[in-house]
Parts: C-alpha cells; sequence; structure tokens
C-alpha cells in the first residue's frame, strides 16, 4: 500500500527531522511511505492543495473531532484496506486553522490521534509513529505490548 501523508508547510524542528528520519526508515520496511508538505495559506488554499496532492486515493483526515483508534484498531484497519485491495491512502494534517466542516464532511475517513488539538509536527510525529507501530503489530514484532 501506498501512503501519502500531507502536511502543511515544513517540519519547524530539529527534533521533528530527527524523529521522523527514524520513523520512515523503520517504515520503509512495510511499504512505501510519501511526505507531501504543501505550502501554507489560508484555509480554503491548503483545502485545495490537499485534495489536488491527495486525488486517486482514500482520503483520512487528522481532527481531534475524528475518531479515535486504538493501535490495535489501526492495525485492523490497515490490514482490512490491504484485504480489499487499497492502492493509495492519504492522511491529511491541516495547518493552523484546521480543516473546515466542508472538508471533513468530503474525507473519507476522520481520525483523531487525541481530544487535545495538536500542533501539526507533533501530530506527523506521533502519525509516523502510530503507523510504524500498526504495521509492526500486523508482522507480529515485538515493538508493541498490550497490557
Amino acid at each position: 500500500m501506498h501512503w501519502r501523508i500531507i502536511t502543511v508547510g515544513k517540519p519547524g524542528h530539529a527534533w521533528v527531522k530527527a524523529a521522523l528520519d527514524l520513523y520512515w526508515q523503520r517504515l520503509k520496511h512495510h511499504g512505501c511511505f510519501e511526505h507531501v508538505m504543501i505550502k501554507e495559506g489560508c484555509r480554503a488554499q491548503v483545502e485545495e492543495q490537499m485534495t489536488a496532492a491527495s486525488e486517486n486515493s482514500l482520503r483520512v483526515l487528522l481532527d481531534e473531532r475524528g475518531r479515535q483508534l486504538r493501535s490495535v484498531e489501526l492495525a485492523k484497519w490497515i490490514e482490512n484496506e490491504r484485504i480489499s485491495s487499497r492502492k493509495k491512502v492519504s492522511v491529511l494534517i491541516g495547518g493552523a486553522d484546521g480543516h473546515s466542516e466542508v472538508f471533513r464532511a468530503r474525507a473519507d475517513a476522520c481520525w483523531s490521534l487525541s481530544t487535545l488539538t495538536l500542533q501539526h509536527d507533533i501530530a506527523l510525529v506521533v502519525l509516523a509513529e502510530q503507523l510504524y507501530r500498526a504495521h509492526a503489530i500486523l508482522r507480529g514484532e515485538p515493538y508493541h505490548r498490550e497490557g
């Protein structure tokens, strides 16, 4: 499966870049993962760019009002999409203005990493780690522990 992670702007801190490098390196063994950074702008411009960047893929928006998944549930979701022969998934992390109600309604899925509002660099790192964790669960690797 091809994953496209779409964010607004470039990561702003060295620690974010280091964390992403770590998880992108780990994830390359589990599929194709691409990070697409779009230009900042007003919400309408950002949503237009996100729509274009996620063309022909299942669109998953990250938003604090979305559905919260446990790591095992995310792994099951990924497995179900694989079984259904899903080719592309785009995960969209909004900018400072978030996603509009209309944009959320047009998405195929809306997930929440937390009920807290997360700065988009932090959301990106959490997403990368959770994607790695979900793939490790699917491969039976000891990274994830249920307690």
